[in-house]
This record gives C-alpha cells, sequence and structure tokens, in this order.
C-alpha cells in the first residue's frame, strides 16, 4: 500500500511543522469525509459518511471523533480540547445518519463546557461531555517518558505484515480469507506495530502493545480543535483488543465499548507519525479496562485515553474437544 507523507515530527511550541506536499489529492478522508458534519440548525449536526467495520456496527471512534467536531463548533478560536468523557449507550446503525446535539453547559473565561448527544432512530447512542480552555503558560510541568522502539520508518505496516502471511503457501485456507478481509477493510489511518500481532494468537502476550499510527492523506497545520477530532478517532482503533492478549484459547464472541476518556496534554499533527502505547491493568466480570498515551515522534506525551468494554468470549479449546 501506497503511503503519503513522510517521516518525523518536528514540533515546538505553536510551530507544528509541514512534512507534506500541499495538494488536495492527498487531503485526508477523515477531513474531508469521515469527520465531516453537515449544520441543520443553531448547535445542531448531522454526519453521514460512516466507516463501518466487520462488526457492521458504526465504529466507536467515528462516533467520539464527530461528537468532539459538533462541540468544538460551538466554542471561540482561542479555546482547545483538553478532555472529552464519554458513554456509548446504544449500538450505532451505519445505514442511517447520526444527529448531534450539542448544549452549551457552561462558557467561562478560562473554561468552558459543552454535553452533547449523539442519536439515531430518536434514542441516544452516545453520551458525550467535552471541556475547552484558553492556553495559559505554567512552570509546573512533567511527565513519563516515552518508551524507546524502532522509528515507523524501520517498521512493516499492518498491510506488509499481512501479505507476508498470505506469501506462505502453507496456510490454511481460512487464515487466507481471514486476512484478506482485514485486508479489504478501507481503513482511513496507517499503522505500524512495534510487536506485530501473532495472527494466529497461538501464545499467551502481556496485555501491552505499540504501534505506530498517522491519519491517511494530508490534514495540514489546521487548528488544534481538527487534530484533536482525528487523534479521538484514531484512539479508539484495536485499543479494547489489548485485553485479550494474555488469552490465545479464547475467541470474542461480544466486544463492545462501554465509555471512552481522552486528555490533550501537547500540540500534536495528527497526519504525522504517533506512538500508541495501550494496556490492559485489569479485566474480569465480562469487562476489560484500556489505557493508553499518544506520543509525538521527538518524545513529546500528546494525548492519555483510557476505556472499558464489555467481553464476552468463547474457549476454543473445549470448541475443539
Amino acid at each position: 500500500m501506497a503511503e503519503n507523507g513522510a517521516g518525523s515530527a518536528d514540533v515546538t511550541g505553536d510551530d507544528i511543522s509541514m512534512s507534506y506536499t500541499e495538494s488536495p489529492d492527498l487531503r485526508s478522508v477523515l477531513v474531508t469525509s469521515v469527520l465531516n458534519l453537515e449544520k441543520l440548525d443553531t448547535d445542531l449536526y448531522r454526519g453521514k459518511h460512516h466507516w463501518v467495520p466487520r462488526t457492521q456496527r458504526l465504529f466507536g471512534g467515528q462516533i467520539v471523533g464527530q461528537a468532539l467536531v459538533a462541540a468544538a463548533k460551538s466554542v471561540s478560536d482561542v479555546m482547545y480540547a483538553h478532555s472529552l468523557h464519554c458513554y456509548f449507550v446504544r449500538a450505532g446503525d451505519p445505514k442511517v445518519p447520526v444527529l448531534y446535539q450539542v448544549e452549551r453547559t457552561r462558557d467561562g473565561r478560562s473554561f468552558c463546557v459543552r454535553s452533547v448527544k449523539a442519536v439515531q432512530h430518536g434514542q441516544p447512542i452516545l453520551i458525550c461531555q467535552a471541556s475547552f480552555h484558553k492556553l495559559q503558560p505554567s512552570p509546573l510541568e512533567h511527565q513519563f517518558i516515552m518508551p524507546s522502539v524502532p522509528s515507523p520508518d524501520a517498521l512493516l505496516s499492518m498491510e506488509e505484515l499481512i501479505q507476508q502471511y498470505l506469501s506462505n503457501p502453507n496456510l490454511a485456507d481460512n487464515a487466507k480469507q481471514g486476512l484478506n478481509k482485514i485486508l479489504a477493510d478501507e481503513v482511513p489511518i496507517e499503522v505500524k506495530p512495534v510487536n506485530p500481532p501473532d495472527f494466529y494468537r497461538r501464545l499467551p502476550m502481556e496485555p501491552k502493545k505499540l504501534f505506530w499510527v498517522r491519519s491517511k492523506g494530508h490534514i495540514g497545520k489546521a487548528d488544534m480543535k481538527l487534530h484533536c477530532c482525528v487523534a479521538a478517532y484514531v484512539s479508539d482503533y484495536s485499543f479494547l483488543g489489548t485485553t485479550m492478549l494474555p488469552f490465545p484459547q479464547y475467541r470474542s464472541q461480544f466486544v463492545a465499548s462501554l465509555d471512552h476518556t481522552m486528555w490533550f496534554h501537547n500540540k500534536f499533527r495528527a497526519d504525522q507519525w504517533m506512538l500508541y502505547e495501550c494496556e490492559s491493568p485489569w479485566a474480569g466480570g465480562s469487562r476489560g479496562l484500556v489505557q493508553g498515551r499518544l506520543w509525538r515522534q521527538d518524545g513529546v506525551l500528546a494525548a492519555s485515553c483510557a476505556q472499558e468494554g464489555v467481553l464476552r468470549v468463547k474457549d476454543m479449546t473445549r470448541s475443539n474437544l
């Protein structure tokens, strides 16, 4: 698969470097379609363009991203998202548009809060609260240290890894079908795993994974509101699956996000490579918790996120008896 754009992020303060050629041909589909909303009235928007994964339910990251787009449209240009908290209350229907109703909960001098309800068939499918603030300098600054990993230029993309599996002449037909289905998904982001998954899932793994990720195509400097919305979309990709890594004997029968939270710490470019560090500190009671950190290539922590989801699984060792 051809890759658009290039290499390392060089972001310092308000200076977000350009590493793409300005060309409408490279315009990110996340901006032009997936996160694009139609304004129906004041604080009322409609999303019609959906990326539908193999589950045939609406992708949670898209609903979160669109909700943040709707909220951001109601705040001034000097206000930036610093956190969002969402609950998924119903599965989304990919066949109908989603309405986003924005409530202006509070407007302060430094912070403002918005509540967004995503509605289908007259019922909410997601409830989101987002908080925005005016950037303010502070002498109090610290962060974790970014994991030491190979650069994205030294790693294979997910598509390239799948092609390597498919080149094996001894690969079983059902495995080929599964991998080809993954390739057929037109995911609007690029992924390069640091610790590539075993597609056969034969051995238990620590519930942690690292992968480089960026949006496909060009977004540009734009403003941070847009990059935060794209990051909200990206943050839900392959996130909850981290909980399944220690349990190769189980296959998911039903997996769904229950809630999703993000905090935005520093400026970043969502169309430049960021390292997504995911880990699951706990699973039990048919639920699992995952936590994540998005790092810029220069080691700056861009965003943190957390999610809980429902996990219903099947024991494959018993089914094979």
